[in-house]
């Protein structure tokens, strides 16, 4: 029984499987999500917190979220065996639909969250055209578009209170007009700056307001002279961009 549940798990399963026991035996205690991640390439806490409650639907391991580091592995990753009978195809069935499940956004660039900042062209390109990032579709509001989104690596310190920290990626959604408290991409046409703000309009004017106590708020006295670029849909953190205590 306990063969034909760990040959169902994907690829990226059984390696944090091994992992998990090899920590274990190694030091006594469970790893964080930041090493989980680590040790599988994947630096979404998210992504890696999915397949953590994926393992724990299928029973092989149990966990407090509440706790650090208290993973309890329930069934040892067994060898991987020829799948025989309904059930194994069941299971097979089931880590296919898994792997549907994930998905790859196209990471585009960065955006700047602390005082606009002039972008030159070739920062556009700072990344391969095959840069991506991988998320898991159940993490994502169904109403959105899969193809639509794209993603955007983070610098600066300005949203820190929105728990968002440099090195950090926000999925986007494109979108060209915003309301009074949505996190938008925005350009800013006079000096050519681009910013990641909270967007607010005022009377005549525009508030792009930072998630940081040590900032002040941005005004746009002519809103003709800003261009929302997108909606932020999505944060995924870093693990290894983010501080320590936050990882575990």
């Amino acid at each position: 029984m306990m063969a034909r549940k760990s040959a169902g798990l994907g690829e990226r399963h059984r390696k944090i499987m091994k992992f998990l026991t090899d920590f274990q035996d190694n030091n006594g205690y469970s790893p964080s999500i930041r090493e989980i991640g680590e040790s599988i390439g994947v630096n979404s806490t998210s992504l890696v917190d999915y397949y953590l409650k994926q393992l724990e639907q299928m029973g092989m391991i149990q966990r407090d979220d509440h706790i650090s580091r208290s993973i309890r592995i329930l069934q040892p990753l067994q060898p991987l065996q020829p799948a025989l009978g309904e059930r194994a195809m069941e299971a097979a069935r089931r880590v296919a639909e898994t792997a549907a499940d994930v998905f790859r956004v196209p990471l585009l660039g960065r955006i700047v969250a602390s005082e606009p900042i002039p972008i030159p062209p070739s920062d556009l390109s700072y990344f391969d055209p095959e840069s991506s990032v991988e998320i898991a579709r159940s993490l994502l509001p169904a109403r959105e578009k899969m193809t639509e989104l794209f993603a955007l690596e983070v610098q600066g310190d300005s949203m820190i209170d929105a728990m968002i920290y440099d090195g950090d990626i926000v999925i986007m959604k494109p979108a060209q007009e915003a309301k009074n408290g949505e996190m938008v991409a925005v350009w800013l046409d006079k000096n050519d700056e681009t910013t990641l703000k909270y967007f607010y309009r005022e009377n005549n004017r525009v508030r792009l307001q930072p998630a940081n106590p040590n900032m002040l708020p941005i005004y746009v006295d002519d809103p003709r002279q800003l261009r929302i670029m997108g909606k932020v849909v999505m944060v995924i953190r870093q693990v290894k961009k983010m501080p320590r205590s936050l990882a575990a």
